[in-house]
């Protein structure tokens, strides 16, 4: 896949770790630096993800009409600036929960406005046909990161305080700015920027492209569904586990991070296994296995036999999702044209970030109302209803023409 794709997966490596260093680091801050008490930190965690999705919403057809290597460093280099000032307001003693949530907003806007850039600078970077190479590395390189991140996140707290995790995220995004100055120096010109300012319908853009390819249209519910859903009791269960059943924090941390170990199984059978069975059947079965395992997290008991069964649920839903997931970023990218790439990523994590954040919140009032195994017994049950997304004729996808914006088109530096 070249050199350029080196560099891009070397700093979305760095700076994933980076960012799985300082997970749940805001949280703590807030909890320890600023006596932030449960409704602080359930805002800080939604408001980040829906004011933050909400703002990004005119960028994408902003990114669609610029170049996407320079959007992605400077993407980079707000989330630097943005992280960076935490722990320079802490030593200076004026750090306060305002700050924290703008910076939270600040960094979720920019993180659209990379993941939309990269997506259009990806698909041009690398032929067609190592799409899903590419798209299993990174997922690999997810894992891996979430596998290591957190432990090395959790000693660093430990010795140093959440305030140092943040710095190392606000130094592995400068360090992935720079990473991406080596990749891809040759981008073509972007599309022709429209003579009228942007409308109303340029913004809809992305949306519409998503709704109207029914077989994208039924993987983008299915999608934005499920992991609304997942990630809604996500916070539950860490109440459930840490409080009512009373697992030490040190199991609670063993519970995830070993099922992770999945994730780079997943990611590394994805390619393999479309290339034997098809990847429309791969796809369809792997988004179907992904769903079945949340129902039994409602039922642990503490104990051993406990925590046998999240690790287990948890390992055989990381190992379907991370089969799931470069098939289904390469089959968005595979029926997205060049020219609104930028805008249908945008339209898309847009959406998967408000189902978060209102989803987390409706579930975080079920869960008061009825209880929290019944919350997420209920998020188990929805799960295996979203399969009905996948269902339906899946019309092929034909080869794109040669186009300036295709570097399948251009005769590359490496003689392809």
């Amino acid at each position: 896949m070249g050199r350029g794709f080196g560099w891009l997966w070397a700093a979305y490596a760095v700076s994933t770790l980076g960012t799985w260093l300082a997970f749940d680091a805001f949280s703590l801050i807030a909890i320890l630096a600023l006596d932030a008490g449960p409704a602080q930190v359930s805002l800080l965690a939604a408001a980040g993800l829906a004011v933050g999705a909400l703002t990004a919403i005119p960028l994408g057809p902003w990114v669609e009409f610029r170049r996407k290597r320079p959007v992605m460093v400077g993407a980079d280099l707000v989330r630097f600036a943005a992280m960076v000032s935490v722990p320079v307001a802490y030593v200076l003693h004026v750090l306060t929960f305002g700050q924290l949530l703008v910076v939270s907003m600040v960094a979720v806007t920019a993180d659209i406005t990379f993941r939309a850039a990269s997506g259009a600078f990806l698909k041009w970077l690398v032929p067609r046909e190592a799409l899903l190479e590419a798209n299993a590395r990174f997922e690999t390189t997810t894992w891996i990161a979430t596998v290591l991140g957190p432990p090395l996140g959790g000693a660093a707290i430990k010795l140093f305080g959440p305030v140092l995790t943040v710095a190392a995220n606000a130094v592995s995004f400068l360090v992935s700015a720079l990473f991406l100055r080596g990749a891809g120096d040759r981008e073509p010109p972007p599309p022709a920027r429209p003579a009228r300012r942007i409308s109303r319908a340029d913004l809809a853009t992305g949306w519409r492209h998503l709704l109207a390819d029914p077989p994208l249209r039924r993987l983008y519910l299915n999608t934005v569904l499920v992991n609304g859903l997942i990630m809604a009791t996500a916070p539950l269960l860490a109440v459930l586990m840490l409080g009512t059943l009373g697992f030490p924090p040190w199991q609670y941390g063993l519970a995830f991070a070993v099922p992770c170990l999945g994730g780079l199984l997943g990611s590394r059978l994805a390619r393999p296994l479309a290339l034997r069975y098809g990847r429309t059947r791969v796809l369809r079965v792997a988004g179907v296995l992904r769903v079945c395992w949340s129902v039994p997290l409602a039922l642990i008991t503490p104990g051993p036999a406990g925590l046998a069964t999240v690790m287990i649920a948890e390992f055989l839903l990381i190992l379907s999702a991370s089969v799931f997931s470069p098939l289904m970023a390469t089959e968005r990218l595979d029926r997205t044209p060049q020219d609104r790439v930028a805008r249908v990523l945008a339209a898309w994590t847009v959406t998967d970030k408000t189902t978060v954040a209102a989803l987390t919140a409706l579930w975080g009032l079920l869960a008061a109302a009825a209880g929290i195994r019944v919350a997420i017994g209920a998020a188990g049950l929805l799960l295996l209803a979203t399969p009905i997304f996948l269902i339906g004729p899946n019309t092929s996808v034909p080869r794109p023409a040669a186009d300036k914006n295709s570097r399948d088109s251009q005769f590359d530096s490496r003689g392809r």
